[in-house]
């Protein structure tokens, strides 16, 4: 990745759109989540624009088609992320215990790499560098 453009960190999450194996560093996976959800409220203002906001539902047809896409490659970097924390993808279901799983999972989304090789791979911000 460059240095000096962030919408690669974007664009590197899709071309790795189901790859559950390997590790994430911490700005790939917090730069990908800032360009979800500026996409998202841009979606969100289209759809109501257009009138394809559903009052009744609460969401629109482009939001959701959008958040449909990359549920996949979002799945995929958090599992990635967990792996650089050194710990198992599987630790992304405790974000589904309402409030405590998900400060724990933020918890773990904002630690720094483990240093060096682990069981998942090189740390990926040492061959950044």
């Amino acid at each position: 990745m460059t240095k000096g453009n962030d919408m690669n960190w974007y664009l590197g999450v899709l071309q790795k759109y189901a790859v559950f194996s390997g590790r994430a560093r911490r700005k790939e996976y917090w730069m990908f989540f800032l360009f979800n959800v500026i996409i998202s409220i841009i979606l969100a203002v289209v759809d109501r624009m257009t009138g394809m906001f559903s009052e009744a539902s609460g969401v629109g047809v482009f939001e959701s088609i959008y958040g449909l896409a990359i549920l996949l490659p979002s799945l995929a970097v958090a599992v990635r992320r967990l792996h650089d924390t050194d710990r198992s993808g599987w630790w992304l279901l405790i974000g589904l215990i309402p409030v405590i799983g998900a400060i724990v999972l933020l918890v773990f989304l904002v630690q720094d790499s483990k240093p060096g090789h682990n069981q998942y791979g090189p740390n990926p911000k040492e061959a950044a560098t």
